[in-house]
């Protein structure tokens, strides 16, 4: 019998109730697979997605896990990003800043994992609070490492090597020549346009290295007080950062060594307590109100936010560069 017209609708909405349900799960950060043919790229969190989107071009389809707004060490991945990333062609992460892409990647995953670790020269996380009587830090820092060598590095602490390598634009060229390479072995046929986009970006990211260098070079004040321990790369350029909290936004100091920060900045005439996007500025507000200074926002880079969503890394960076020498009286 052919079905009547009460049950051929009730059909077709389910039909489309069906459809709808599917596109709303790829609309979660990405699909587990793509129809376009291109190469499949999960990146890790943005400044990995920047460059994989500069390399890649047009010839990949670039999924960043981290959305904005979203802090990257508190990202939980959905099922469908799991999905996403086990299908990648290539992989962007950077092993223990990120618990959850480290789990699913340990799981099952095809394609070829571009890890800043092992492309990267990392610095060694001996600098920041741990200089200054942050004995719970150290500890922390410690705990971390055994764990590391044990039983894979707990994301959540880092270890012994600080992670944020791209606040150093010549270490973000050296990752983009790694992403170029594993984008040239996932589609040969579009090589060269890969090592050509590599060297765009880097022509770029030795711009802006030039103009911190040359923006930095003579400044009335050498110190720098900011939310967290996330700017260390930056000391390259004649700065010295003093941080609020460790290496993770949620590493909170005691009053003690809030009041040694303080002391630390009246010492060497810093004008300026910066905090950051994505996490609470109430730490920095605290003590910029107790110490009279001026607050204001230092970007991490380490995502987007809904304030920046129209920005990409090199604006971000410039945008340091001049908050920077506003704080310290470069010329």
């Amino acid at each position: 019998m052919a079905p009547t017209f009460r049950s051929a609708g009730l059909l077709a909405a389910g039909t489309l109730l069906l459809t709808s349900g599917c596109a709303a799960l790829s609309d979660d950060s990405g699909s587990a697979g793509s129809d376009s043919g291109k190469v499949q790229v999960a990146a890790a969190f943005y400044p990995l997605e920047f460059v994989a989107e500069r390399v890649a071009g047009d010839l990949a389809d670039v999924s960043g896990l981290t959305k904005p707004g979203v802090e990257p060490h508190d990202l939980e991945l959905s099922i469908n990003q799991t999905a996403a990333l086990q299908s990648a062609d290539v992989i962007l992460t950077e092993h223990g800043f990120q618990p959850a892409v480290d789990d699913a990647i340990e799981q099952d995953v095809k394609g070829t994992v571009v890890d800043v670790e092992k492309t990267v020269e990392l610095r060694t996380a001996e600098e920041g609070p741990d200089e200054h009587g942050h004995e719970e830090e150290e500890a922390h820092a410690e705990e971390s490492a055994d764990a590391h060598a044990e039983e894979g590095e707990d994301a959540h602490d880092h270890g012994e090597l600080d992670p944020h390598f791209w606040h150093d634009p010549a270490l973000m060229a050296d990752y983009a020549e790694a992403v170029s390479a594993a984008l040239a072995k996932a589609d040969p046929d579009n090589a060269d346009t890969y090592t050509a986009n590599a060297k765009d970006l880097s022509a770029d990211l030795t711009a802006v290295d030039e103009e911190f260098k040359t923006g930095l070079a003579q400044c009335k004040i050498k110190e720098v007080v900011v939310s967290h321990d996330a700017f260390g790369y930056l000391d390259k350029y004649g700065l010295e950062f003093e941080s609020i909290a460790g290496l993770t936004p949620d590493a909170e100091p005691n009053p003690a060594q809030l009041a040694e920060i303080g002391e630390h900045a009246k010492e060497h005439g810093v004008t300026t307590i910066f905090s950051e996007r994505l996490v609470s500025t109430a730490l920095a507000d605290t003590l910029a109100e107790d110490l009279g200074l001026k607050t204001a926002v230092l970007d991490p880079i380490e995502g987007l936010s809904a304030d920046t969503e129209g920005e990409d890394y090199l604006s971000l960076m410039r945008q340091n560069l001049d908050a920077l020498k506003a704080a310290n009286g470069c010329q």
